[in-house]
């Protein structure tokens, strides 16, 4: 079985090893307002048990979540068990998802309650990452809220071993990456425009994750082009890439999604 064991790698400078591939589980807490092409069942615990099982074994130690994922971090606790020094686990704060609808809070005290009920939540006693979970007014929260001091002091309290900023914006993203460990970014097919944030974390030493790689189940080519490929093609492409994040409760898409990831990373990288 084709595996991504031998293909992890460092995430910056933050210390942390990981899988070139992480696994989004959005899915497994939330099937409301998501923007996927198509419905999906939300998948019982022994389906999420056995997906979680089979993304270890195929080398992902990756794991990416958050309280506005519904019941997400609450049920990877008790699937987790036992494991936990198997998994980088990296969550949000900021965003809320209640009744259907997104709410926002970048405050210093709800980041501190978010992350703490997070470690409750996941049953462990720290976070590998916190990003935080932007609504789009990327400058705003960075400048003129506590969030991203809060979290530095969780850092220095050894609550999180790092912290970064899920954005929407260029501005964001660089000026996130000055106090920071880490960004994730929109980078995919339809969309580069993040692109600068991904050269400035390669030229500073700052890790890089990469969200909607696939475009939210979108990705879409010419006739006769595989779209998965010349995704990751993309992806990977560019050596300021720690990981891209891949949502998916599908076995077989994630075994595809793996053996094509490491063929791909098999061959040379191009800047």
């Amino acid at each position: 079985m084709t595996s991504l064991h031998a293909l992890q790698r460092p995430l910056g400078a933050t210390g942390l090893t990981v899988s070139p591939l992480g696994l989004g589980t959005v899915k497994l807490g939330r099937d409301q307002g998501v923007k996927y092409p198509a419905g999906f069942r939300i998948p019982d615990d022994r389906e999420a048990a056995d997906l979680l099982a089979l993304a270890r074994e195929l080398g992902i130690n990756l794991l990416d979540t958050a309280p506005a994922y519904g019941r997400s971090e609450e049920r990877l606790g008790p699937l987790l068990r036992g494991q936990r020094d198997a998994w980088v686990i990296v969550s949000k704060t900021g965003e809320e998802f209640e009744n259907g609808q997104s709410r926002f809070d970048f405050s210093a005290a709800h980041t501190r309650f978010s992350v703490e009920r997070s470690l409750k939540r996941l049953e462990t006693d720290y976070l590998d990452m916190v990003l935080v979970h932007s609504d789009g007014n990327d400058l705003e929260i960075l400048k003129h809220t506590a969030v991203y001091e809060t979290l530095e002091r969780l850092k220095e309290e050894g609550l999180i071993r790092a912290f970064g900023f899920s954005g929407k914006t260029v501005a964001g993203g660089l000026l996130a990456l000055q106090r920071g460990d880490c960004a994730m970014v929109t980078y995919n097919l339809n969309e580069q425009a993040e692109k600068p944030v991904i050269d400035q974390a390669l030229a500073s030493g700052r890790g890089i994750l990469v969200k909607k790689a696939l475009a939210s189940g979108h990705a879409c080519l010419a006739a006769g082009e595989d779209p998965l490929r010349a995704s990751f093609e993309l992806v990977f492409g560019h050596p300021g890439v720690g990981a891209a994040i891949v949502g998916t409760i599908n076995p077989q898409h994630l075994r595809h999604n793996v053996a094509l990831a490491a063929e791909v990373l098999g061959e040379p990288r191009r800047a």
